[in-house]
């Protein structure tokens, strides 16, 4: 029996151990060093966080959820489906176990945990996600901010930012969902704008009892809903990805949010970046917040922090006494802190000092029987995530097929290689190629992106080619 140890008890680690086990491997263990699944949906769970996708979208094509109450559902109910899916799956996660390092031994791998421990696996697949590692920029004087700070990822629901003066760090996915929600009861809030975002507007809407009933006796306008949002993003997909039109259409759409949400604050909130050089964001309420008297938007960059707050580039001091970082994820460091070392010995890490690169974002040559979700170039900047890790486990499905009736398998090199240029091309003659450094390495490379549709990844994963693959 083909055993195998799945990394992550995220969105991607959970689909990859159903899918598994449906097409007959039931020998599969789900890793997750912390208390509950969910990864970042368990993590964060800052004042209005939620999906910025629709839901019948960013949820399981295999597990659709007819109980959402609204499009964009907030962080608790997408918990509670992914715990509903593990229960339903009949998947056991060992919680509270952390991988440490990964060992190929010449026939399997020998995975250490956190409390010096061994177990050894036919099959290795890294479920640990782009998002798990916030990032706190190392600011001048942060250690002596007498207030409060908090990255969105790590907050604390003891916090109470009733009165508070609030200095928000980031005009991302997270920031544009949290700021609206304090500010109505925060005395004052600042918001430190590096970068302003491209945005639509967010249809969102509430899902009532009828709704809800509806979709529990006729599936089909589930499978309705899923098709129309996917509808949407092949549109917002083609405009990110550089197609002349769905650009311009999509453009002009968030140019008309901005014109007429943002009057006063056009110049602040207009973008100075390519279209899908950052997440394009869903919004209706961050252009109404921001020009409330009570919430400022600083676009100096920021100097310094004191004891009592910020200081931005000329001299002007904000107050504050919460500050909330949301400055995102270490989104380029793949599978940090995990040690793994393939076969010779080599060292996962020194493979990918330059940035990391992986065959279809999935398999790395030299590191048999391994086999990553959500790996290298197959972040999206405007569709599902889930749509990604679906297409990555049934990829996996059939890898494990090949290794179950003929034993280990490695990406050969010069498919990797190959797929690598093609990859790195396109991105460098794409609208990533002018962004700055959210998606790049130190040696310029983009790491994290696919610069495709998402349709085309599908086909691509859809069948496994056994001749890209060699024994070990």
């Amino acid at each position: 029996m083909t055993s195998i140890a799945v990394i992550g008890a995220g969105f991607g680690g959970i689909a990859v151990a159903h899918l598994l086990r449906r097409a007959g491997f039931h020998d599969v263990t789900i890793f997750e060093k912390a208390g509950d699944v969910g990864g970042v949906w368990r993590d964060n769970t800052y004042p209005g966080c939620a999906c910025d996708i629709p839901a019948p979208l960013y949820s399981y094509s295999f597990a659709p959820n007819p109980d959402w109450s609204r499009r964009f559902p907030p962080q608790h109910e997408i918990l509670a489906y992914l715990r509903r899916c593990v229960h339903d799956f009949g998947l056991r996660p060992r919680l509270g176990t952390e991988v440490t390092a990964a060992f190929w031994t010449a026939k399997d791998w020998k995975l250490t945990f956190g409390d010096g421990t061994t177990a050894h696996f036919d099959v290795l697949i890294p479920a640990m996600g782009q998002l798990s590692r916030p990032v706190v920029p190392a600011i001048p004087g942060a250690a002596d901010f007498a207030g409060r700070a908090v990255h969105t990822a790590a907050w604390d629901a003891a916090i109470d930012v009733t009165g508070l003066r609030v200095g928000v760090i980031g005009t991302g996915a997270s920031a544009i969902q949290l700021v609206p929600a304090i500010a109505p009861r925060a005395r004052h809030v600042t918001v430190f704008q590096r970068t302003p975002p491209w945005t639509l507007p967010k249809p969102d809407r509430r899902y009532g009892r009828m709704r809800r009933a509806v979709n529990r006796r006729l599936p089909i306008v589930m499978r309705g809903a899923r098709a129309g949002t996917w509808l949407l993003t092949v549109v917002t997909g083609k405009a990110v990805t550089g197609n002349p039109l769905a650009r311009a259409a999509v453009a002009g759409v968030s140019r008309l949010q901005r014109l007429v949400q943002a009057r006063g604050i056009r110049t602040v909130t207009t973008p100075d970046t390519a279209m899908g050089c950052k997440r394009v964001l869903f919004t209706g309420d961050w252009y109404r917040t921001l020009r409330r008297p009570d919430v400022d938007v600083v676009t100096a960059p920021i100097d310094r922090i004191t004891a009592t707050g910020v200081v931005t580039a000329g001299g002007a001091s904000h107050d504050c006494d919460l500050l909330v970082y949301g400055t995102g994820f270490a989104a380029t460091e793949f599978l940090t802190p995990l040690r793994v070392h393939g076969r010779d010995g080599r060292s996962l890490h020194d493979e990918w000092r330059d940035g990391a690169r992986a065959h279809l974002g999935i398999a790395v040559p030299g590191f048999p029987n391994m086999f990553l979700m959500y790996g290298p170039n197959t972040n999206t900047g405007n569709t599902s995530v889930v749509y990604f890790h679906e297409a990555q486990a049934r990829y996996i499905v059939q890898a494990v097929r090949v290794i179950a009736a003929g034993g280990p398998i490695e990406v050969r090199a010069d498919v990797a290689a190959t797929f690598d240029a093609e990859l790195q091309a396109r991105l460098a003659s794409s609208v990533w190629a002018g962004c700055e450094s959210w998606y790049r390495t130190g040696t310029g490379r983009i790491v994290t992106n696919w610069p495709g549709m998402a349709s085309e990844y599908r086909a691509r994963t859809a069948r496994l080619v056994t001749s890209d693959y060699t024994g070990t």
